[in-house]
């Protein structure tokens, strides 16, 4: 529960009065000394806060100092909202500072209103105001693209056109994913648009063309667009609530996780590619990889300083911001060889590693060469349907994840045990696209009527 209590500043100005300051106390670490904005003569205010007239106080000193007791009193219990009202994650000594000066100087906020006009100068503003992982921004920075090219191309389509904050309406947002899901065609017809603002911002000079999106995209991105438009809101730059009454942001599909296992995971790390020593350090990372079960991108960032007493341990990337938890993953006999095997090849890493795209593409072929070619039931995240195809077609960096995940699963059959080595929270719904209720559980199901 926050609290209050008033001090002065040490500071009298030229009248010979301080400002009265609170300390606004809602947890260790977060005890902000907040401007109040009303100045006393430090002897009318008593050590335990109280302000008090003097004596002989004149009625003009009484009625000031009740003036400013109620607006004292007026601006701490606003505070005190603000924390009731507040997720606890998101309060900060930066935002408390920010909403208390709101309180004081509501004008000058008026005038940031005012000045919302510019849509993505906003965005960018949002960007650097939020605590998020590289991967998160760049996602955002796939729907500024987005929304840039959406603008030009309504332009063409029905005359001058802007993006606002104010005027944007649920008929944008729906137009905005029907243009989404058109973008492969329309790449043809409108090249100017793809010049300017192109899917791939590290290919300016040949643009990409957009690939079809699915629903889990366009979830994706419609999520994202929700989230600043919030944002903006809470900030009082805008009053408008579009998503309010946007038809539906599509739900996000997923068929049943398929990875790899121990066995088919074995043959792969003892398969003879000495004839190709490129995909050999290439496969030694990928086992690694399924032995550890991170993120590809936490994977890459790894050193060796990354092993503590015989054990892995990193921060999330994905979570930081949010959760900054340390994960521990004691090393497997066969991880923990492959340490030593690579120790200084590359300095300040723990793997050569390469790019994740060549990574992803030295993946398939290490399938193909080693056989693992079994054919797998996935769904098309594009079209909805079901797809049957070799896995050695579809693997990739995110396969050691399910891997792992997949195969602990089938041992412990404890999602929240699991979740502590994989890094997902407990209860944690992204968890089920990891792993499966496969065939030789569900006879040990059986087995227990």
């Amino acid at each position: 529960m926050a609290t209050t209590k008033r001090e002065l500043s040490t500071r009298i100005n030229s009248v010979g009065k301080s400002e009265i300051i609170i300390r606004l106390t809602v947890g260790r670490g977060i005890q902000p000394r907040l401007k109040s904005g009303f100045f006393i003569v430090p002897e009318r205010m008593k050590k335990n806060g109280v302000i008090a007239p003097p004596r002989k106080a004149t009625s003009e000193e009484i009625a000031e100092l009740r003036k400013i007791e109620s607006g004292v009193t007026a601006f701490e219990q606003h505070m005190l909202d603000i924390c009731a009202s507040t997720p606890r994650e998101r309060i900060t000594k930066e935002y408390l500072s920010e909403m208390a000066d709101r309180y004081r100087n509501p004008d000058k906020y008026l005038q940031k209103k005012a000045d919302a006009t510019d849509f993505f100068k906003v965005f960018d503003t949002f960007l650097s105001k939020q605590q998020l992982s590289h991967g998160r921004i760049n996602h955002y920075k796939v729907l500024i693209r987005a929304l840039r090219r959406f603008e030009m191309y309504t332009a063409i389509l029905y005359g001058p056109y802007t993006l606002t904050l104010d005027g944007l309406t649920a008929k944008d947002i729906e137009r905005f994913e029907a243009f989404l899901r058109a973008e492969p065609e329309l790449f043809d017809r409108y090249p100017e648009i793809y010049r300017t603002a192109p899917v791939d911002s590290h290919r300016l000079h040949k643009p990409r063309r957009p690939l079809p999106k699915g629903d889990n995209t366009l979830c994706g991105l419609l999520k994202c667009f929700r989230a600043f438009l919030n944002w903006c809101n809470m900030q009082e730059l805008t009053d408008n609530k579009p998503f309010a009454r946007f038809g539906g942001i599509p739900s996000e599909t997923y068929g049943t996780p398929y990875y790899i296992s121990i066995e088919e995971r074995d043959k792969i790390a003892d398969f003879d590619l000495s004839g190709n020593k490129g995909l050999e350090v290439q496969r030694d990372i990928f086992i690694f990889h399924c032995l550890i079960g991170c993120r590809v991108s936490d994977l890459l960032r790894l050193t060796p300083d990354s092993i503590i007493n015989g054990a892995v341990e990193y921060i999330a990337g994905k979570t930081s911001k949010e959760r900054p938890e340390v994960i521990r993953v004691p090393l497997h006999p066969r991880a923990a060889a492959l340490v030593d095997k690579y120790t200084g090849h590359k300095p300040g890493k723990l793997f050569p590693f390469i790019s994740s795209q060549k990574y992803n593409e030295a993946i398939k072929r290490i399938f193909t060469a080693c056989g693992i070619t079994r054919t797998v039931t996935t769904l098309n995240s594009v079209t909805g349907k079901e797809e049957r195809r070799p896995i050695n077609e579809i693997a990739s960096s995110h396969i050691a994840r399910r891997t792992f995940v997949g195969n602990l699963y089938k041992k412990v059959k404890d999602p929240n045990l699991v979740g502590k080595l994989s890094g997902h929270k407990e209860g944690s719904k992204a968890f089920v696209r990891y792993r499966d209720i496969d065939e030789d559980m569900k006879k040990e199901l059986i087995g227990l009527l």
